[in-house]
Order: C-alpha cells, then structure tokens, then sequence
C-alpha cells in the first residue's frame, strides 16, 4: 500500500502558475507509475498526465500538453505538476495516483491509489 497527499493549489489568475506537488510514503515509491487527475463539479474525473517509474516516458492530455510538466524525484518519494499559462477552464481539484503495472495508465479505473485532492481555482 501507499499514501499520497496532494499540495500546492491554490488561487491564481488566468495566466499564472502553480506547482503542485504529492508525497508518497513507502519504501517503493520509485516502482509506482503515477498520474495527475482532475475533476471539475458536476462532471467526471479526467486524466491529466502521467509518468514512469523511472520519468523516461510521460503522457499528457490534449488540454495540458505544452503547459502543464509532470515530474518525480523517487529520492524525496514525490511527484510534481508544473502548472504555466493557468486557465479559467483549469479549475478543478487535482488528485494524483498511483499504478503498480507499467502501463500509462489514462483511465481512472487503472489506478490502484488515490490522495485526497489538492483544488486549484483559476480566475478570470
């Protein structure tokens, strides 16, 4: 098992940035491949990006890639957001997870870990 909490969110204006982050206990953190989600009221939990054990493979969302980064440090056990270029639209609360296999997982269900949720509001 493993625990992940989310930090970092926050309130910014349209154009802004954020960096969000999530801690990870466990001895094997460095094994997990781990994804950022998001999920705005009233509609469903959508994938964000997502990383390798290792960080030599990352996926991303049509709606973050060239302005969202995805990173790990399996030294200090955490995963990072780099949030540029905020938009209204990116409003939601942002959970990271975690996934024991191998694959990229896209998909909430491929997920084996879940945090709390860390929310980020854009303003216009």
């Amino acid at each position: 098992q493993v625990q992940l909490v989310e930090s970092g969110g926050g309130l910014v204006q349209a154009g802004g940035s954020l960096r969000l982050s999530c801690a990870a206990s466990g001895r094997t953190f460095s094994r997990y491949t781990l994804g950022w989600f998001r999920q705005a009221p009233g509609k469903e939990r959508e994938f964000v990006a997502v990383i390798s054990s290792s960080g030599s493979r990352k996926l991303y969302a049509d709606s973050a890639k060239g302005r969202f980064t995805i990173s790990r440090d399996n030294a200090k056990n955490t995963v990072y957001l780099q949030m540029n270029s905020l938009k209204p639209e990116d409003t939601a609360a942002y959970y990271c997870a975690a996934e024991e296999g191998a694959v990229l997982g896209t998909r909430t269900y491929q997920y084996d870990y879940w945090g709390q949720g860390t929310q980020v509001t854009v303003s216009s």
